[in-house]
């Protein structure tokens, strides 16, 4: 008897060890980077020539699919949180059509970008029987964006460069889960603006580059990982960027590497107070390829491993990208 009472205390005291533990590291991912505050980016979507519409002005379908892996959550020094696991697996589709009219602003023709996003698959594991990370699918906040796509700028071999503007609006539409880290829906609105440039070093050689500058609104549903005193949150200001150079062997194919960058600017506000140490921040980079049927027809790869991550997840990114001209 006296045995297996030892044994039952010892089993109740090692039972209240790991409830303690697991509160423990609730309450330090909660304390530190649990509902990453950006909404969902373009980080990668976007590669080579980027600057210009492959086939002039007209009507465009584009199709994504993305493929983002993680096994690391970051605190604002980079380090790990320290979860027994941090495990996130999303598979994302964006539906894109783009409108660019004969229609001249100066050298500039306008235009219209819509996007549909749908979080097809968002797979997680803490370790803990997801009670810190919880993952949700569905459809996306809408992204619409009028734009300007210049006319290109001339050489005596062909373009030196094609460029454009667009002024992109992320509208609260997509679903909105305020318990999951993983989500479609950011339930706030966000004025996302871009210019995007292609420059020919040569005929065969690119650098292009797409330019961010986010604002964001407020959210008054804000995740509970904000705590129970929160009644708003407010996402920092944010710079972010694609960039791309690519070396065209065929006229069909284009290889090249391909990157990303992402720096929030200022502070995350709860209940209109900054809040220290949550700034987010990722680097990517990694190979691509660009394979075109004539001007009509394009298919894009482009993979990532990212780096330098802070109050993010750091991972890998594949992107697939079919651009059809009409």
């Amino acid at each position: 008897m006296a045995g297996q009472t030892t044994n039952a205390r010892g089993t109740f005291k090692r039972s209240i060890i790991g409830i303690a533990s697991a509160l423990s590291l609730l309450l330090a991912f909660n304390q530190n980077a649990n509902a990453y505050d950006e909404p969902n980016l373009n980080l990668g979507f976007t590669s080579f020539l980027d600057g210009g519409l492959p086939a002039g002005p007209g009507f465009y379908a584009v199709e994504y699919l993305q493929f983002y892996t993680a096994n690391k959550l970051t605190d604002q020094y980079g380090n790990s949180l320290g979860l027994p696991k941090s495990d996130i697996d999303a598979l994302v589709s964006l539906t894109q059509f783009i409108y660019v009219s004969n229609l001249k602003v100066g050298s500039g023709s306008l235009g219209l970008d819509v996007i549909v996003p749908w979080v097809a698959s968002a797979n997680v594991d803490d370790g803990l029987g997801n009670t810190v990370l919880k993952g949700r699918t569905g459809v996306g906040d809408l992204l619409i964006g009028p734009l300007i796509q210049f006319d290109p700028i001339m050489g005596a071999n062909g373009p030196l460069l094609v460029h454009r503007l667009e002024f992109q609006i992320l509208a609260p539409t997509g679903l909105y889960d305020r318990t999951a880290a993983v989500q479609p829906g950011a339930n706030f609105w966000s004025f996302d603006p871009y210019w995007s440039g292609t420059v020919f070093i040569t005929p065969e050689w690119t650098a292009s580059a797409r330019i961010h500058y986010l604002w964001n609104g407020k959210n008054d549903e804000p995740n509970v990982a904000l705590g129970p005193t929160a009644v708003s949150s407010r996402a920092g200001q944010a710079f972010h960027m694609n960039f791309a150079t690519s070396y065209g062997l065929t006229k069909e194919l284009r290889i090249g590497l391909n990157g990303y960058y992402l720096q929030q600017t200022t502070d995350t506000e709860v209940n209109d107070i900054p809040v220290l140490g949550r700034k987010e921040r990722v680097a990517a980079i990694g190979p691509g390829f660009l394979y075109s049927w004539g001007p009509d027809w394009n298919l894009f790869f482009n993979a990532y491993q990212e780096f330098g991550a802070e109050n993010r997840p750091e991972g890998q990114r594949f992107t697939l990208r079919y651009v059809q001209h009409f």
